[in-house]
């Protein structure tokens, strides 16, 4: 009998978990049989594994081959453990040197020809790797800028078997082959554009600086042709640059979500835009099989945009809730449970009406009110109130269009404004914001001359306990921006409007 014994990593969202790989090759008619709660993709790696040990020049046990994953009750998923079942079979041969092999993480799924195929989620499993306390792992060559993105951790490149077994000191020669390449899957990235492209409306400019100086969610309301869409995509731009922790945590996700990555960190938040088709498990995360982060997660630390949002599934947008105020996405399965970041910058844009012509003086809508009503419905109270920054958005008349004498404010004017509110906040708040009750009744209360505005608006309902709270953020966002220690009346009166700004 002789045992083979390496690790791999079982992800579970971005969470990685160690995965003991032992073989045990044992006399027994030939067989590979693979036990730990493998999952329908692993449970192939037998075939794929067989044929690439062969291929690649090495002997395959003529025995019963038994492949331990443990801890069995976690479950696995994925081919990734496919170049560490291989490597601790021939260890179990005696071709691979044992005790390199077990000291080592191993990534990578297997070609039939030998080599080893880049894997989607290399960076966070390299970081588990890393925490989990070993120090060298073995990763497909097509995966390297990314995984050497982890520091303090040895990153072994290995284009096929035969270089990992020379990686680990086999006395064998390493043909040289093509390096596989995970296929060009870059997320679409949008050109810096600037903030004075937007002209004649100064009043939203500076509701968008707003929104990115307090990370507020913003529902814009306006007719085609407005510039919801040039707004949202320069609320991003304006937003301030991504601390290490936050660049190592959007770039995991998009390694995750399979988006090919450079030898560099991700910079600047992201940005995304379903199309308003899309299903509840694309936005949110999901899938059969490995759990994928959706639109939500891979826009964490940025901006997630629904334009046309009645015309998203209601259940999609409802799904979008809890998230929004926990920060995270957790995903349930039968047998796991996978967590997601969720910081993001809810965008959400609309037409007045269906057809888009509500309220336009040189245009007649065909709507009927019953029809408005119900595409208004389509994004539910609950959802709304969420929101902190409710804001109409009209057509640009010509006059201000052709006005060059307006003065405009720059992404870099904004940006900078931007960082310096935040940078405020953050010292105010000692790094995280407070609770809610805090600001009502806390240290942070303000007076009852400062908050009469909001304090009569709650008598009358006009605005319910969660947009009282969120009138106060804004009110001390306003307050960072305008360079005054704490809010005035006057801040507080501008919240309100801001917050009912569709009403107003």
């Amino acid at each position: 009998m002789s045992i083979g014994r390496t690790r791999s990593i079982s992800l579970m969202g971005l969470t990685g978990n160690v995965v003991d790989i032992e073989v045990d090759i044992a006399s027994g008619l030939p067989a590979l049989v693979l036990i730990g709660l493998p999952d329908t993709s692993l449970g192939e790696a037998k075939d794929r594994v067989r044929s690439a040990i062969t291929n690649s020049g090495s002997a395959m046990p003529p025995t019963r081959v038994t492949v331990n994953l443990s801890p069995a009750s976690l479950p696995k998923q994925g081919s990734a453990f496919d170049l560490g079942i291989a490597m601790a079979i021939l260890a179990g041969t005696g071709e691979a040197p044992a005790e390199s092999v077990a000291a080592a993480i191993h990534l990578g799924e297997l070609a039939l020809d030998g080599r080893v195929r880049p894997i989607a989620g290399v960076l966070p499993a390299v970081v588990a790797a890393r925490d989990a306390g070993f120090t060298r792992v073995v990763v497909p060559a097509g995966n390297r800028a990314e995984a050497e993105l982890v520091s303090g951790i040895t990153v072994i490149p290995v284009a096929s078997i035969r270089h990992a077994l020379v990686a680990h000191g086999a006395d064998i020669a390493a043909f040289d082959v093509d390096v596989l390449r995970a296929p060009d899957a870059s997320a679409e990235t949008i050109s810096e554009r600037d903030l004075a492209d937007v002209v004649g409306q100064p009043e939203v400019v500076e509701a968008l600086i707003v929104a990115a100086a307090g990370a507020h969610h913003v529902y814009m309301l306006g007719s085609p042709g407005a510039g919801k869409t040039m707004l949202a995509e320069r609320l991003v731009e304006i937003l301030p640059d991504l601390t290490p922790e936050q660049s190592l945590e959007v770039t995991s996700i998009a390694s995750l979500a399979g988006v090919s990555q450079t030898s560099q960190l991700a910079t600047r938040p992201p940005f995304e835009s379903p199309h308003h088709t899309a299903t509840a498990v694309s936005i949110v995360g999901g899938g059969s099989g490995v759990i994928r982060p959706g639109a939500l997660s891979r826009a964490s630390r940025g901006v997630l945009f629904l334009d046309e949002a009645p015309e998203f599934s209601p259940a999609v947008i409802d799904a979008l809730r809890q998230p929004l105020e926990s920060g995270h996405i957790t995903i349930h399965r039968a047998h796991q449970v996978a967590q997601f970041p969720a910081h993001v910058q809810l965008v959400l844009a609309a037409n007045p009406c269906p057809c888009g012509q509500a309220g336009l003086s040189d245009s007649d809508c065909v709507c009927t009110p019953d029809r408005r009503r119900r595409y208004r419905a389509r994004l539910s109270g609950p959802v709304l109130d969420r929101i902190d920054i409710h804001l109409p958005v009209r057509r640009v008349a010509r006059a201000r269009l052709l006005d060059d004498s307006e003065s405009r404010v720059t992404t870099a004017q904004a940006r900078a404004r931007v960082v310096t509110a935040r940078a405020t906040a953050r010292e105010r708040w000692g790094g995280a914001a407070p609770a809610s009750q805090e600001l009502r009744a806390g240290r942070f209360r303000l007076a009852a001359t400062v908050t009469a505005p909001l304090d009569l608006a709650l008598d009358r309902g006009a605005v319910s306990m969660r947009g009282y709270d969120r009138a106060l953020r804004i009110a001390w966002t306003l307050a960072d921006l305008d360079g005054t220690t704490t809010p005035t009346r006057d801040h507080v009166g501008r919240a309100f409007a801001l917050r009912k700004g569709l009403t107003a």
